[in-house]
């Protein structure tokens, strides 16, 4: 049995927390004093077409204050830096720290505050959403996490996968971090920017503003490729076509909610890169100027 820390229990954290802690792992929340009071109270409720519908008593606490053999990182971009006070480094210690952000820049700032050497990139393709606190509705079929099998030691990446794949998730842990991250990067900057700039679903982005979806993954890909990432366009698009057309993107959820969303994490990410390398990207900085607006 290991024990994980999750910082975080919204759509993602929460999901994860629910399902290890459901397959006997030891798992502590770690939130705001009020989610962690009601979490400890309640459990966390899901309800997965995947994993099924159930109610796991969970441990929750507004800082971490117990070792743990690995802790996910699973808040918005937006909140990270205020958050990861929740996470002290004393605390941590030598645990594995597993981030599962949108956009690339998260893992220095955690290499700044962490034992670098337990930094450990992931990246998660799932959709799965908080209703309310403590109940996490997993909207997807899938659920799919790649580790970066050079960021730490190879037995530790092997435990925290072999943890993940016995309890359900699709697990990759053979792939450099530069790999994954841009790998989920590229599709999420063009679906994100797309669904949120017309606030419209999955499939009506395919069917009514086609010319600039493949615009914005021509460029999204021409910027991974330079990144040393992937670089392919094709693939964005055939990873776009996978999704059901009700399908919402984060960003588009947090808009609708009046949320702040995570422009500078996912956009911004791609355009100062692309400014970085001379790359022209004319449709993605157009989708940002207009959503910052």
């Amino acid at each position: 049995m290991t024990s994980y820390a999750v910082l975080g229990p919204g759509g993602v954290g929460g999901l994860l927390a629910a399902v290890l802690a459901k397959h006997g792992h030891e798992v502590t929340c770690i939130a705001r004093e009020e989610t962690a009071s009601w979490l400890q109270a309640t459990g966390i409720s899901l309800r997965s077409s995947l994993f099924g519908d159930w109610v796991v008593p969970i441990d929750a606490v507004a800082t971490l204050d117990r070792p743990v053999d690995a802790c996910f990182v699973a808040v918005k971009a937006t909140a990270l830096t205020d958050s990861l006070t929740r996470i002290p480094r004393e605390a941590v210690g030598d645990a594995l720290v597993v981030p599962f952000l949108n956009g690339v820049d998260h893992v220095a700032l955690l290499r700044e505050r962490y034992d670098p050497a337990r930094v450990l990139p992931g990246v998660i393709h799932v959709e799965s959403t908080r209703v309310s606190t403590g109940v996490i509705e997993h909207g997807s079929g899938f659920a799919r996490i790649s580790l970066a099998s050079d960021s730490a030691p190879v037995e530790r990446i092997d435990g925290v996968a072999g943890d993940l794949a016995a309890a359900g998730f699709e697990v990759i842990a053979d792939s450099d971090e530069t790999t994954i991250l841009w790998n989920k990067l590229s599709f999420l900057a063009t679906a994100a920017l797309l669904t949120a700039r017309y606030r419209a679903t999955m499939g009506l982005v395919r069917t009514q503003h086609r010319d600039e979806l493949q615009a914005t993954a021509r460029e999204v890909a021409a910027v991974s490729g330079a990144c040393g990432g992937p670089g392919d366009a094709e693939h964005i698009l055939g990873m776009f076509e996978g999704f059901n057309a009700d399908g919402k993107t984060s960003m588009l959820r947090d808009l609708e909610a009046g949320r702040q969303m995570e422009l500078d994490a996912i956009g911004g990410a791609v355009l100062r890169a692309a400014q970085a390398h001379g790359i022209p990207v004319p449709t993605v900085r157009a989708l940002v100027a207009a959503l910052a607006a």
